[in-house]
């Protein structure tokens, strides 16, 4: 990729101030986790990653500004770069965890109207259709891949923004059934204040569902910054379980269920080797790594019968419903 101009000069003044306590507990006890740079895109910067040593809690520290995480993230928010996770998510292992992350709510009411926040090119309610043919889906992202989502017609409505942003969530309020997030509250500058804006989008008795990665994963600590979920500089937290269903029940939910077996996502192996291969070598010698990577791609398969029932499992997935 071509190097950005406004990089040019340094990286620092697209920083905030270093915090010397956990945005989620506030404890002053943290330690550093990793230092990685943007092993995806290759812009310039370093990025330190903090751990909370009373919640476990990990964050972006210091964190990006918004002028900062804009200017990061340009391209692949104008469209012309998708990283590895979501092309995962187009395979099809990834049509079948969505399936199944359907079905996961077969249990309860029809769902009438579905939000899926964070959609992306909406590769979640095009599958879930196929469980829920009656439900109307509808999906929101900070980027314009969700218009084209809908013009593709696998949403009945577009929203193209934040989920936070007061405008937004005024069209939102008490509009759904269900509230979806796959993968997106770790790129959330305030993971609270997105989880209110969750609820308040919900009907009474309405359901959530999360997705997010596990900090807990034990690749995590074997690969750290090749761990593909650390995603500097996009990832700005990583919650552990103990502390999102907390948050759940503070807010007013009924936890229905937790699964650390069926959101495992079998790419660590061979992400780790993508984004190593991507960091070490010229990008003409690239091409040449396809085999190796497909081979690490494929042991990352034929393991995750074994690693999605052990605390190598990468994700987790909580269902809650909003008490009336």
């Amino acid at each position: 990729m071509p190097p950005t101009p406004e990089l040019a000069p340094g990286t620092d003044r697209f920083h905030e101030p270093c915090r010397e306590d956990c945005p989620w507990c506030g404890s002053r006890r943290l330690r550093s986790r990793l230092r990685a740079p943007d092993l995806l895109h290759h812009r310039p910067g370093s990025f330190a990653v903090d751990e909370c040593r009373d919640c476990a809690h990990a964050f972006q520290n210091p964190r990006l500004s918004l002028e900062g995480f804009t200017l990061y993230h340009r391209d692949f928010y104008e469209g012309r770069l998708e990283d590895y996770a979501e092309r995962f998510r187009a395979t099809r292992t990834g049509r079948r965890r969505h399936r199944a992350a359907a079905r996961a709510l077969l249990a309860l009411p029809e769902p009438e109207s579905w939000l899926d926040v964070g959609t992306g090119h909406a590769h979640f309610p095009r599958t879930a259709r196929e469980v829920f043919p009656y439900t109307s889906f509808d999906g929101l992202d900070a980027t314009l891949r969700v218009t084209r989502a809908q013009a593709e017609g696998h949403i009945e409505e577009a929203h193209c923004g934040q989920l936070t942003a007061p405008e937004v969530l005024a069209r939102l309020r008490a509009r759904y059934d269900v509230v979806t997030m796959f993968h997106h509250l770790e790129h959330a500058p305030d993971p609270r204040a997105e989880l209110r804006a969750a609820l308040a989008a919900l009907r009474p008795g309405g359901h959530v569902l999360i997705e997010v990665p596990d900090p807990g994963s034990v690749f995590a600590r074997l690969l750290g910054k090749w761990w593909l979920p650390h995603g500097q500089p996009r990832h700005l937290h990583l919650m552990p379980l103990d502390n999102l269903r907390a948050e759940l029940e503070s807010q007013g939910c009924r936890i229905l269920k937790t699964d650390r077996k069926t959101p495992h996502l079998p790419y660590d192996i061979s992400a780790a080797l993508f984004l190593a291969l991507g960091r070490l070598l010229p990008k003409p010698w690239l091409r040449a790594t396809v085999p190796f990577v497909s081979l690490a791609a494929a042991v990352d398969h034929a393991l995750a019968p074994l690693l999605r029932r052990t605390r190598f499992s990468n994700a987790y997935r909580i269902i809650a419903r909003k008490e009336e």
